[in-house]
């Protein structure tokens, strides 16, 4: 009979809401000690949410969190530590300038009995936590000289120093390489054998067949299912408990007739760091026809962004490849080049890239097409304000006046301007990336519409998003990307979730 496992970690009906968006919705989660435990689910599932509520970056959420059974709630990642929960987050937050000891042990410096910083205890306790990671990195080595995958031991040896119960790892093997992977996996297994707990996230389904022990399905922010025994798991089991959804009232694109090819792309690739040999993307080619919706898919680094951001013109010099638009060169020296070309790009991030939060509406909408509403040199107001009030009749964005400011209109009134901001300067090809990222559902809704109407005027449309169900609704056929090239394309009547997730965990 099997025993009884050792639940070091509870999350009992945890939901987070961020505005009208509900990330998390009652989820429950268990946390065996000594176990490698697994979450599975797509981008946008909720899992990188749920870890930062465990870690005490998310301090505010409905719902208890018990460990050893007793109930805790941190206030910041500090207090989390300190009750031995450690997260390692994909973006490691190390400091470049200072040595390893100093990284270490930031915050929790050793002092002598005179009150002076002892560097020598601490290097030697470095030396002492290395050492139990199979690690010979030298404590006074600067951070900045280390590769990733040792950066990861870093941040691994700080959560020993705390004496880490839990280590919450979120795509710890996103840009290592294979050996530094191998090496991870024997240090996980050493912090098993001494009853750490893993919580692992990854889209790399192959690599969780070596090293989970069970896995845990989120999917919409919901809890959806366990498997206890990784063992007896297959990878269609993993794709089905990660997208295996009923998909209902689901926004279906309208059929548009498609005209003349009017984007080509052609052996796109960019280059990691101007390293030659290592790529984010390469060999990438595609086209888009007038009144076209290409969707792109790709799991959580599979450069998406990247992609969308060189045909743009943001990385002209590290770029390869060409760009042709109504089967013309467009020659990409700077973003304007792009512009000019007839290119649009609405950016994942709609606050930090996308819009001035501090402006107004009607300043923000005439940002990239400043032409239109300049006259002897002098910027118009009155051209300014009847361009705004067109885009925010035909938008339908919700504002008193175009002289709101942005920071003050919801994310989809929001990510309308953006729109409008970009439909101004008349483009060809449009680009979306993740365009209904962080607004509530009658705001996606009015989103696709929106896509589907600028289809019809026949513009070429390029969509990006992690949430399957959508890519689906709105494309008429899908590119996927994976391990830095295409890796499958569907079109919409042979496209589902599975056939896509296969492509993109290639």
């Amino acid at each position: 009979m099997e025993n009884t496992p050792n639940i070091i970690l509870e999350a009992k009906g945890i939901t987070k809401r961020f505005g009208g968006v509900t990330a998390l919705e009652n989820v429950n989660l268990q946390v065996h000690a000594g176990k490698v435990n697994v979450i599975v689910g797509e981008n946008g599932a909720g899992k990188s949410t749920l870890m930062k509520i465990l870690s005490g970056v998310y301090p505010t959420y409905e719902g208890t969190l018990l460990l050893d059974n007793q109930e805790v709630h941190f206030s910041n990642p500090r207090e989390a530590m300190a009750h031995g929960i450690a997260i390692i987050h994909q973006e490691l937050n190390l400091i470049p300038y200072l040595s390893i000891a100093q990284n270490i042990f930031l915050g929790r410096e050793i002092y002598n009995a005179f009150g002076i910083l002892d560097s020598k205890a601490m290097n030697a306790k470095t030396k002492e936590l290395l050492t139990r990671l199979d690690c010979d990195l030298k404590p006074k080595t600067l951070v900045s000289e280390l590769r990733v995958g040792e950066q990861q031991l870093v941040e691994i040896a700080k959560a020993l120093l705390e004496e880490a119960r839990v280590v919450i790892m979120d795509e710890p093997t996103s840009a290592i390489s294979d050996t530094e992977v191998a090496s991870l996996f024997r240090i996980i297994k050493n912090l098993q054998k001494q009853g750490v707990a893993i919580l692992y996230i990854s889209h790399k389904l192959d690599e969780l067949f070596v090293i989970a022990d069970r896995f845990i399905g989120l999917r919409d922010g919901k809890m959806v299912g366990t498997i206890e025994d990784a063992a007896e798991a297959k990878k269609e089991d993993l794709i089905r408990l990660m997208v295996g959804r009923d998909i209902k009232n689901v926004f279906q694109k309208e059929e548009v007739p498609l005209g003349e090819e009017v984007l080509r792309v052609e052996n796109m690739g960019l280059p990691r760091f101007n390293n030659a040999s290592d790529y984010i993307f390469k060999d990438i080619n595609f086209n888009v026809k007038k009144g076209e919706v290409l969707g792109i898919f790709g799991l959580m680094g599979a450069g998406r962004t990247e992609l969308l951001e060189t045909i743009f013109g943001l990385h002209p010099k590290t770029m390869k490849g060409s760009v042709y638009i109504d089967n013309k060169p467009v020659r990409l020296r700077h973003v304007m080049d792009a512009i000019k070309g007839g290119m649009g790009l609405v950016p994942e991030d709609r606050k930090l890239n996308g819009l001035v939060l501090q402006m107004e509406i009607s300043k923000n909408i005439s940002m990239a097409s400043i032409w239109n509403v300049v006259k002897n040199g002098l910027l118009s107001q009155g051209s300014e304000a009847k361009l705004s009030k067109k885009y925010i009749e035909a938008l339908k964005i919700k504002t008193p006046s175009e002289k709101q400011f942005s920071k003050n209109l919801s994310g989809g009134n929001q990510q309308k301007v953006v729109l409008a901001k970009w439909l101004a300067t008349n483009p060809k090809v449009l680009f979306l990336d993740e365009p209904t990222r962080g607004i509530d559902v009658n705001a996606k809704n009015e989103i696709y519409h929106l896509i589907n109407d600028l289809a019809k005027e026949g513009l070429g449309i390029v969509v990006v998003s992690s949430e399957l169900p959508e890519i689906l609704s709105i494309s008429d056929r899908i590119l996927v990307l994976s391990d830095c090239k295409i890796s499958g394309e569907f079109c919409q009547e042979t496209a589902n979730e599975e056939a896509i997730m296969q492509a993109a965990i290639l």
